[in-house]
């Protein structure tokens, strides 16, 4: 489903010579895979996984997502991207505090291009809420939920509009243990339900256990952990 080859990112500050982030990058994966992407902080892991997703595409190399080169795509068909083909989960939830966890779940539909009429994205995200388990807490705002459950919450939205891809950045960064492994054994269910390719960002040990395939960053490059 991916495939990466001779990836290179390179940030410049004024007249200071670029700084090297990545390197000759090479890897794929499969349809269905759980893996994780590893290294120490600063190695290049989420500026990878921006580039993976299209929120990042000032780099050299080749990005294909199904046989489809990310370079090659205007804005509008960028856009198009991200909303039908990756779901998006970052360490802080990122909802929105003034709407209701099933207001924020149901957010990428307002933009999603699939036809689907108001009453069938509603019943979606209505599931997808029961799914994780908070079927009763659908009115709750962010700051009435746990930050287990506003990261349930941000799982659902990801997942509403179907898509073949699940990226994940420090997705357990910010919970206890007991609800980090909540979430990783929820993320697992998930992937396994749905075949999702899963790819994850993180320093949790637990988490890289339960991928199936560790991707390293050393030196710039990825290497099978």
């Amino acid at each position: 489903m991916i495939r990466i080859h001779s990836l290179c990112k390179s940030y410049r500050s004024g007249t200071e010579a670029p700084a090297v982030i990545l390197q000759n990058v090479e890897f794929q994966v499969a349809r269905g895979e759980f893996a994780a992407i590893t290294g120490p902080s600063g190695s290049g892991k989420t500026t990878l996984l921006n580039i993976i997703g299209a929120l990042d595409n000032d780099y050299d190399g080749s990005v294909a997502i199904n046989g489809q080169d990310m370079r090659s795509l205007n804005d509008r068909r960028l856009s198009e991207f991200r909303n039908q083909t990756v779901g998006f989960v970052f360490q802080h939830s990122n909802l929105l505090a003034p709407l209701t966890a099933r207001e924020n779940v149901l957010l990428p539909g307002y933009f999603a291009r699939k036809g689907e009429n108001e009453a069938a994205l509603n019943a979606r995200a209505d599931q997808l809420l029961e799914r994780v388990g908070l079927g009763a807490k659908g009115h709750h705002l962010p700051s009435q939920l746990s930050g287990g459950e506003r990261q349930r919450v941000a799982i659902a939205r990801a997942l509403l509009c179907n898509p073949p891809l699940i990226l994940c950045d420090e997705p357990t960064g910010n919970l206890d243990s007991a609800t980090g492994t909540a979430i990783i054994r929820l993320f697992q269910e998930l992937q396994a339900e749905a075949n999702l390719t899963l790819i994850v960002v993180t320093h949790d040990d637990r988490v890289s256990g339960a991928a199936k395939r560790i991707l390293r960053l050393e030196n710039h490059r990825v290497v099978e952990g």
